[in-house]
């Protein structure tokens, strides 16, 4: 079939536009200037409303072209750090993607490096924003680092069709790239849970950092870090940003322990948390440092509270129609339940705040805290 290839991006900065408003005139001259279909593989997923849909250029091209420029479908490249196969319908979780344009758009209009600035890629993942990047600052001041050797691997001929070369490195990139330092700007495209304070080191003072930070409560966001003469770095929250996470940053929660947990109930509905605003869940994860799992089974929905670092602190509630209170059940000393509970309502008192009033600082000895308007001002 023939593409007008031309269309395709004309169609496809139109979607992005409209979600996200007019593009800033770099970021649309990169996404014009580097075809999206020449990172894609012939066989791939989708993740959306009506499942996880395999999608093949060989035998349906037109629906596999119009995924492709589809503004708002990430592209699931990799599952099982390609111990599965993409074809095979059982797998546990997906490791490598190409992600959403009207994603990638928004954090590179909050990167937005300049031809010259030097750039590092946290997750090379497809190359496809190696190559955007390549484009913005040239391709020599770009690093992009991957830790799955395959997927470096696919990248690197990727970019070679597409004609762009940057510096391609195979490792963990918690660890930056400090032979290339310092940059002027890191571009990471792995949702992480806290940020390594190796990126803050290696990047100038004046250099920006831009994440997609997984609170452990809801969404992930993306957060615009700058770093300060004194080595810190901070900066405020953005829009929504959900990626697969950095490999050496994956949780595994440990199973519940075998105790009889605790019971009590509560009068605050567990959906009032659990389907708390965006501010509201940065507020409470901010002053916890807690996460949030929830779940539905038969009608019934469960909230589960977590310390993420000791599995022996855990509550569970749940909700359905026609209760008065709600049963909490509790494991551990911590009241990890009414911990939350009392951050979503000192959220509340503080005029129920948007999650662009939050921010986070990251320091050598402290690592990260999140604040309220001010750096001056933390949560906890």
């Amino acid at each position: 079939m023939t593409i007008d290839h031309a269309a395709c991006l004309d169609q496809l900065i139109k979607d992005v536009e409209e979600r996200c408003g007019p593009l800033l005139e770099p970021v649309e001259r990169a996404l014009r200037a580097v075809p999206r279909h020449l990172f894609i593989p012939a066989v791939a997923r989708t993740s959306t409303d009506t499942g996880f849909n395999l999608i093949d250029r060989d035998e349906n091209p037109g629906a596999w072209w119009d995924t492709v420029y589809q503004a708002t479908e990430p592209i699931i490249t990799q599952v099982d750090d390609g111990a599965t196969d993409l074809r095979d319908g059982s797998w546990n979780r997906f490791s490598s993607s190409n992600s959403a344009p009207v994603t990638v758009a928004d954090l590179l209009e909050l990167l937005l490096p300049k031809q010259g600035d030097r750039v590092l890629e946290i997750g090379t993942g497809t190359g496809w924003t190696a190559a955007l990047l390549s484009h913005m600052a040239g391709a020599k001041n770009v690093t992009t680092v991957e830790v799955d050797a395959a997927v470096s691997e696919q990248a690197a001929k990727n970019l070679a069709a597409a004609g762009v070369q940057p510096h391609l490195v195979v490792g963990d990139g918690t660890a930056g790239y400090p032979e290339r330092a310092p940059f002027d700007r890191v571009h990471v495209t792995c949702s992480i849970y806290q940020v390594p304070y190796a990126w803050v080191e290696q990047t100038r003072p004046g250099g920006v950092i831009v994440a997609p930070l997984e609170t452990g409560f809801g969404h992930g966001w993306a957060v615009r870090l700058v770093v300060m003469p004194d080595g810190t770095a901070s900066g405020r929250f953005g829009a929504g940003a959900s990626y697969m996470h950095l490999r050496s940053q994956r949780l595994t929660y440990q199973p519940e322990p075998d105790v009889e947990p605790a019971r009590g109930t509560t009068h605050v509905n567990p959906r009032t948390i659990a389907e708390a605003p965006a501010g509201a869940l940065l507020a409470m994860r901010g002053m916890t440092g807690l996460h949030l799992r929830v779940g539905e089974e038969d009608g019934i929905h469960r909230v589960w509270v977590l310390n993420p670092d000791k599995a022996g602190e855990r509550a569970m509630t749940l909700w359905e129609d026609g209760l008065d209170e709600y049963p909490v059940f509790q494991i551990g000393d911590r009241p990890v339940w009414d911990e939350v509970v009392d951050a979503y309502f000192r959220w509340v008192s503080w005029g129920e705040p948007g999650q662009r009033r939050f921010g986070m600082t990251v320091t050598r000895d402290e690592g990260q805290r999140f604040w309220l308007d001010s750096p001056d001002s933390p949560l906890v």
